[in-house]
């Protein structure tokens, strides 16, 4: 990370940190929320930005690992957040069995299939599968987290816990991503072609993504259960799947700044407009629509590899 760069994120989170100081609690579960997504949206960018593979299926993840948290919290009482990392664990699993048959497909065929895997979940825990999901009423009584006897009740002590794991998945996405793992992304993103032509074994490594990603989705839906006590089918419908895509697209595909930009703007500027209730959703559609016109890239747009800028330069030598 360079010097630049950790300056400007030490100083968001320096805001960051003080700012539930100066809110309501209306504004910091505003700011939870927004924190939420961006932990999601840094897990789906890890499955599209980083190895290009279109996934609006993402909530299918996010459910498994928040049914799992509320499942054995509620029937065995463990901690919560103790439970996190098997709450990764089952929805990497489940996105193993999900994604080893229909991993080969690309683009719109990999898109539809993942819809339809998102609308299978959702339907599932609707029809109360195996008897331990509540059905369309979802599962109440989820206890708090707590940390070292401290339980965590109020939106500002929820704010530093989301943000705190938000933080994590910056710091350790920003370095899966400068190693060879996300090296090998990058390759078969641009050119799955040449990538296996030059001995990457291509479908292996798109599974991890989605399996990593899927995980990681699986642990975000673990504190979004201990947040909320109470999880049901119609949190994790299509449309959360669209939401975590549109801020992906909108702050920059494969960009962890972008990503965190996208979630502030497609999930924090409705709340800052609510007062103009029949016009924000079409203003902000219509800004949409022109940054997708004039900035395809999104508005904080990946930036290039160093290997990416020698060959721009080597071509403009050789001419």
């Amino acid at each position: 990370m360079t010097e630049k760069r950790f300056l400007v994120y030490g100083g968001v989170a320096a805001l960051l940190a003080v700012c539930p100081l100066f809110l309501n609690a209306y504004w910091t579960d505003v700011l939870n929320s927004i924190g939420l997504y961006a932990a999601l949206g840094l897990s789906l960018n890890l499955i599209v930005g980083h190895a290009g593979l279109f996934n609006l299926g993402h909530a299918a993840f996010y459910a498994v690992g928040a049914y799992t948290a509320a499942i054995l919290n509620t029937k065995f009482h463990i901690p919560i957040l103790a439970l996190m990392p098997l709450c990764g664990l089952t929805a990497g699993l489940f996105a193993l069995l999900i994604a080893r048959p229909i991993i080969h497909l690309r683009g719109d065929y990999l898109c539809i299939v993942t819809i339809g895997v998102g609308e299978i979940v959702r339907i599932a825990l609707i029809n109360n599968v195996f008897g331990i999901t509540g059905g369309a009423n979802g599962i109440f009584g989820i206890a708090r987290p707590s940390l070292m006897g401290w339980v965590i009740r109020r939106p500002q002590e929820f704010f530093y816990l989301i943000w705190a794991f938000v933080a994590l998945t910056v710091f350790l996405f920003h370095r899966l991503e400068n190693s060879r793992f996300g090296r090998a992304l990058n390759y078969l993103r641009e050119d799955e072609t040449a990538a296996e032509g030059s001995g990457i074994d291509t479908a292996h490594y798109k599974l991890m993504a989605f399996v990593l990603g899927a995980a990681w989705a699986g642990m975000v839906g673990n504190i979004y259960a201990a947040k909320m006590t109470i999880i049901a089918p119609e949190s994790f419908s299509f449309w959360e799947s669209v939401v975590m895509f549109t801020l992906i697209i909108l702050g920059g595909s494969g960009s962890i700044p972008g990503v965190l930009l996208g979630a502030f703007l497609i999930v924090g500027l409705p709340e800052v407009f609510r007062g103009f209730t029949n016009a924000r959703m079409m203003v902000f559609g219509a800004a949409m629509i022109a940054m997708m016109i004039f900035r395809t890239g999104g508005i904080l747009p990946a930036r290039p590899r160093r290997y990416e800028l020698l060959k721009e330069e080597a071509a403009e030598e050789s001419t």
